[in-house]
């Protein structure tokens, strides 16, 4: 009778050794496959994240409006008004918010207790004699997690003066030509969001002085 031959036991620890190997290097492709995935949806999300935030700031301050909502202590008008972390202007809502008409509007940078910021955006409602608080709706966060921002207003304080960049904007009956919203998380000096938007309407478009004076004293605040 002749006798089958079979495996070693050296045959099937080596065959058994070779397949352990090949499976770790299947599995560490899939691995490696997967972080790549996963890290390129993360950018792709920050970056959708970026353009969405981008393009609301953009639409909303394009559509700024030279209207009057309160009057300083020589009773001028008070069209636009901001400083680095907080601006004010009136205009429509983007989308369904404008059901409402134009609004005092404000966006601004606050804490948000993990030791970054938020930008948000809050408004009150108008009526013909100036802002009605309270008919508008709540700070809505637009991005967080902001390690430092700004805003930065271009344009000139009187018609003779020249136009340049001021870390604060209170200047009677004239509206910035530029806002820059700048934005950075992480490292502080690098900049996550950069916007700088015209304010196409001109301050001579409308007669602010003329609805300045509808506006009651109580606005003044």
């Amino acid at each position: 009778m002749k006798r089958t031959r079979g495996f070693s036991l050296l045959e099937v620890l080596s065959a058994l050794a070779l397949l352990s190997i090949l499976l770790v290097g299947v599995l560490s492709g899939i691995r490696t496959a997967t972080h790549m995935v996963s890290a390129g949806s993360r950018a792709m999300e920050k970056v959708d994240e970026a353009r969405s935030v981008q393009r609301f700031i953009r639409h909303d301050l394009l559509q700024a409006r030279a209207i009057p909502w309160k009057v300083d202590g020589k009773g001028l008008p008070i069209v636009f008004e901001g400083d680095e972390h907080r601006l004010q202007f009136v205009g429509p809502l983007p989308g369904y918010l404008d059901r409402n008409g134009p609004q005092l509007q404000t966006l601004a940078m606050v804490k948000d207790g993990n030791g970054t910021l938020r930008i948000e955006l809050s408004s009150d409602g108008m009526s013909p004699t100036g802002a009605s608080h309270g008919i508008g709706f709540t700070p809505e966060p637009l991005a967080d997690g902001i390690s430092q921002g700004r805003f930065r207003y271009y344009g000139r304080a009187d018609d003779k003066s020249p136009r340049k960049w001021r870390d604060q904007w209170h200047i009677p009956g004239r509206m910035p030509d530029l806002v820059s919203v700048e934005l950075a998380r992480g490292d502080k000096d690098r900049t996550w969001l950069l916007v700088q938007t015209p304010i196409r309407q001109s301050p001579e478009a409308l007669n602010s002085r003329a609805l300045a004076r509808l506006l009651p004293n109580a606005t003044q605040y």
